[in-house]
């Protein structure tokens, strides 16, 4: 398939498939999505907590850098897990301008991100550990392990059967309790299905450009 990497209108840059007209991150702004939905509607719920996350679609590996670099400001500590079956290329990595448009002291972090061994986990430094799976999120098995979960899978028009029931109940069980998935998406049949996987769902003002995003939480009684 066909890829083009594009900047997005906050001069940061993503990876454009135009055989599907989808790309990976909001063409209005891929840094301000991610800080938005993830940070701020995620992240920020554990503040000054330990926190441990999974990543539903490591891709251009943004949101694990944002994420280190709020740990280093917060002093906060992260164990961080990207989930991601076709990883993107370490010529197209080059090619993403986030240690620039965030700071450029991460552009070490961002390399290492790439270069690091699949399925080993590592240590960033005292704060943050990191490991990525290359896995189909079909697989993914775990259980009362993760405080936080993003969800950033390609839209639902290109594959809805990462937005299904069966997906959804498997990140429940993922979840500790209490434990909160945020997503860039809104969408009645995807409300619907968090809800008949477990969740309470809520929909929260999207990211500039868009108008909402959800928020689950895993509210067991």
């Amino acid at each position: 398939m066909k890829r083009e990497i594009i900047q997005t209108n906050d001069g940061s840059t993503s990876i454009y498939l135009p055989d599907w007209n989808e790309s990976y991150h909001s063409k209005h702004g891929a840094i301000q999505e991610a800080n938005h939905v993830f940070i701020k509607n995620g992240l920020s719920l554990f503040e000054g907590k330990p926190v441990s996350i999974l990543e539903i679609g490591f891709g251009t590996g943004l949101n694990a850098l944002i994420t280190y670099y709020e740990s280093l400001k917060n002093q906060q500590t992260i164990h961080y897990v990207g989930v991601e079956a076709y990883p993107v290329s370490i010529e197209e990595v080059m090619q993403m301008n986030y240690p620039t448009e965030i700071n450029s002291s991460l552009n070490d972090a961002f390399q290492l991100l790439h270069t690091s061994n699949w399925e080993t986990e590592i240590q960033f430094n005292s704060n943050f550990t990191f490991k990525k799976r290359k896995q189909f999120f079909q697989e993914i098995k775990d259980s009362n392990t993760f405080d936080l979960i993003y969800f950033d899978a390609f839209g639902y028009d290109k594959q809805p059967e990462l937005w299904s029931v069966v997906i959804f109940k498997s990140m429940f069980d993922a979840l500790k309790k209490n434990g909160i998935l945020v997503t860039y998406a809104c969408r009645s049949i995807l409300k619907r299905n968090m809800i008949e996987a477990g969740f309470k769902v809520e929909k929260l003002p999207g990211a500039p450009g868009k108008r909402e995003m959800l928020r689950a939480i895993k509210a067991e009684v």
